[in-house]
């Protein structure tokens, strides 16, 4: 079977461009595979099967979604809101009425008349204001064939839009560490002491380092973390505050961090990193924190290195993350009380470090049993053969594996036969 495989790829600075360098190694070892390029007007020739990795960023997926036009096929949505890549194939490429037509295809007449007011500029664009009361991801899904979907979440979102086809829900691959990483780790979790404080990378200070990983912008509620980073200082004056990416235009970090006192002693500051270094820096915390609001229905990548490395995290209590076990994460909601709850995390992180073992080591159980990499391009590898074959194929397949349990005496009803239907369900098949 031929895939022809639409991503970013790098060097684009792209999450979903590192996630396809990942996994296509793997897939590659059981589908034939071939990777097409941003420019290339044709599909690869013969392919039985098109799939498309869309996400919210016009430059990174316009032309993907161009392709989609073209020729329906399997969609892997990265993001469940596009609206940012929407406004960017069409106000973006001064389509006004484009944009109009997909405000008022989801929103009726209120939403043209809002469309009017942003391209009147008489009120904020609403991919800034309110994405995700307009998700704009109707063409992408009346296009889609089927959907590979990361989370219960963008499965729900995308069924309450009104998509009935089918959707498969396929956990994120998770990244292998480095190896002298692991070794740290292993031999941390070996001696019951925190996988970072084993790490040569930790704070050269011996403090308690909290590390936030992406961009710096309201969205990823940097000044609620602030503010409760700020508190913990009070009480904890050796505790740090990583924060490694770039600052979003228009959002002034030094004035924020001026106004509540936090100054070079606390907050040690990073812009983009290469992936060793951010491995190194992700090795040296003692707990991360991954917050947002809202949720365009993302899943975080940085996440998931973390839970990889065995870090406790902190997260909003929003889309994908709240999915999260609360064995691994504490769950901040998105109200009225988020500063005070999150400082009270952090604190419980900070003051407890039995807790902050064990939810260490149930992090790197769950990158390595839901996440694994193999277990991921193997449920690919099932969804490209339903998609391509129907269930013929898998009449076939179950039909094989019936003859093959009958042949080494397996019955029905069986411890055996029950643990062979369970592994038949995760890859989508005996349902």
């Amino acid at each position: 079977m031929k895939v022809a495989y639409h991503s970013p790829m790098p060097p684009e600075r792209s999450g979903i461009a590192d996630y396809s360098a990942l996994l296509l190694p793997s897939l590659r070892e059981r589908a034939d595979v071939q990777v097409i390029r941003r420019g290339r007007g044709r599909q690869a020739r013969g392919a039985d099967l098109a799939v498309y990795h869309i996400g919210n960023n016009p430059e990174a997926h316009g032309w993907i979604v161009e392709a989609l036009r073209r020729r329906p096929g399997i969609v892997v949505l990265h993001d469940f809101v596009l609206h940012h890549l929407v406004a960017g194939l069409t106000i973006g490429r001064r389509d006004g009425h484009g944009y109009l037509d997909a405000m008022e295809r989801e929103g009726g007449v209120v939403g043209r008349l809002l469309g009017h007011g942003v391209l009147d500029k008489r009120i904020p664009p609403l991919w800034e204001s309110r994405p995700a009361d307009f998700h704009l991801a109707g063409e992408v899904l009346d296009l889609a064939t089927g959907l590979i979907v990361h989370s219960h979440y963008v499965e729900r979102k995308a069924r309450e839009a009104g998509y009935e086809r089918r959707i498969w829900r396929i956990p994120h691959p998770a990244w292998q560490p480095p190896p002298e990483l692991c070794v740290a780790a292993s031999q941390a979790s070996a001696s019951g002491a925190s996988a970072s404080g084993a790490s040569a990378s930790r704070d050269s200070t011996g403090s308690y380092l909290v590390g936030c990983f992406g961009n710096v912008n309201a969205s990823k509620r940097i000044p609620q973390l602030l503010e409760a980073f700020a508190r913990l200082r009070r009480d904890r004056p050796d505790a740090r505050l990583l924060l490694v990416g770039a600052t979003s235009p228009g959002f002034d970090l030094d004035r924020r961090l001026q106004r509540l006192g936090l100054s070079a002693d606390g907050i040690v500051r990073e812009g983009y990193v290469s992936e060793s270094r951010l491995w190194s820096l992700l090795a040296g915390c003692d707990a991360c924190v991954n917050l947002r609001a809202p949720t365009m229905g993302e899943t975080s990548g940085s996440a998931i290195r973390q839970l990889s490395l065995g870090k406790p995290l902190v997260v909003s209590d929003v889309g994908w993350f709240s999915e999260l076990p609360d064995n691994v994460a504490l769950k901040v909601p998105v109200d009225e009380h988020e500063v005070d709850t999150l400082h009270a995390a952090l604190e419980l992180l900070a003051q407890n470090d039995v807790v902050r073992h064990s939810m260490g080591v149930a992090a790197a159980e769950l990158a390595r049993r839901e996440h694994d990499l193999e277990r991921v391009a193997e449920l690919y590898a099932t969804v490209f053969e339903q998609a391509a074959g129907g269930e013929a194929v898998a009449d076939a397949v179950l039909g094989e594996v019936a003859a093959a349990a009958r042949a080494v005496g397996i019955e029905a009803g069986s411890p055996e036969a029950t643990d062979l239907a369970q592994r038949l369900a995760e890859v989508e098949l005996g349902r």
